[in-house]
């Protein structure tokens, strides 16, 4: 089969590989679209995976093609949405429930081969059967979107709250749209990228601006989030956070990026600093509120790409082009 593949730092090519076979808890998946994310960006810059070569991808959906001999709850033909996380399932954190915090960690795409390719591997238990109403090739949508919910999951954000999002691409949005279906009295957009906000207008944001300072907030805001993992928004936005607020690093920074707070202000602001990693819980939840609607895909997808062009879909993405950027083997 073809595949992208990553073969050291800032190496990436379409190569044939070998065909996957599945164990006996596992179903092949015929991949319909691949999204990219700053996760496969990270792994192109020898960053989050622990190897290489590997074929990245951990965003997709498809159709079942073959299927494991212990595995009896999906068929060949079953159209599916595949949650990437690979937890152990023994350490200490998944014993207590926090099974994205794994001390073995590892994902479809970013430690094992990914959907960025004709066919994945991957377990039965990560399927989640697509109703009729869904393209197939748009439930790519449903692992970034579980990122998402699960953000919101850390936030338990309260009614009529004033939400500051830093970054309005893909992830910027998803969260925009969560925020006006958790009840926020107003939802702010911060991009430097003019053509971005147009978007989060569209969405209906109540402010999208290339600067915080021109939205009238004096007291701040009781959620902000920064979705862009840029050193210079973070430092930003933690400055943002009204008395009693709350700041996620929903965002993916770079190991190096570093960000100076004041201990004070946080003691005496009650001011909460968290984090979001990845999915918990939360990949069926997105499913069934993608099936719901409560994203349309032809606005959050701008591009999609054949896999021959895979490089060119992450030179897109690296430069901050559309939204959305699928790959479709």
């Amino acid at each position: 089969m073809k595949a992208a593949l990553i073969s050291e730092p800032g190496v990436v090519s379409v190569e044939t590989v070998e065909d996957p076979a599945p164990g006996p808890r596992e179903v092949v998946v015929q991949v319909a679209a691949c999204g990219l994310c700053g996760t496969d960006l990270h792994i192109l810059q020898g960053e989050f995976a622990p190897r290489l070569p590997l074929v990245p991808g951990h965003e997709f959906a498809g159709e079942v093609v073959a299927v494991g001999s212990g595995v009896h709850e999906l068929a060949v033909d079953d159209r599916v949405a595949v949650d990437p996380s690979l937890y152990c399932n023994e350490c200490h954190y998944c014993r207590i429930g926090r099974n994205n915090l794994c001390e073995r960690y590892a994902a479809i795409g970013v430690t094992t081969p990914g959907a960025a390719a004709e066919y994945v591997v991957v377990p039965a238990a990560n399927c989640v059967r697509l109703p009729e109403h869904i393209r197939t090739e748009d439930a790519a949508l449903i692992e970034p979107l579980a990122c998402a919910v699960r953000g919101y999951d850390v936030l338990s954000a309260s009614l009529a709250g004033h939400v500051l999002i830093y970054g309005s691409g893909t992830m910027g949005l998803m969260l925009l749209e969560l925020a006006k279906r958790t009840g926020a009295a107003t939802v702010d957009v911060v991009d430097i990228n003019p053509g971005r906000l147009l978007t989060a207008r569209e969405l209906g944001c109540t402010n999208a601006v290339t600067s915080a300072d021109e939205v009238e907030r004096p007291r701040g805001w009781d959620v902000v989030i920064d979705a862009t993992g840029s050193e210079r928004a973070i430092q930003d936005a933690i400055g943002r956070v009204a008395r009693g607020g709350t700041y996620l690093q929903f965002g993916v920074a770079d190991y190096a990026a570093r960000a100076t707070i004041e201990p004070y202000r946080i003691y005496n602001q009650e001011i909460t600093i968290t984090g979001s990693m990845a999915v918990l819980h939360s990949y069926e939840r997105a499913a069934e509120l993608f099936a719901a609607g409560v994203l349309d895909p032809e606005i959050f997808i701008s591009d999609r790409l054949p896999l021959s062009q895979y490089a060119t879909a992450l030179d897109r993405f690296k430069a901050g082009k559309g939204r959305k950027i699928l790959v479709t083997p």
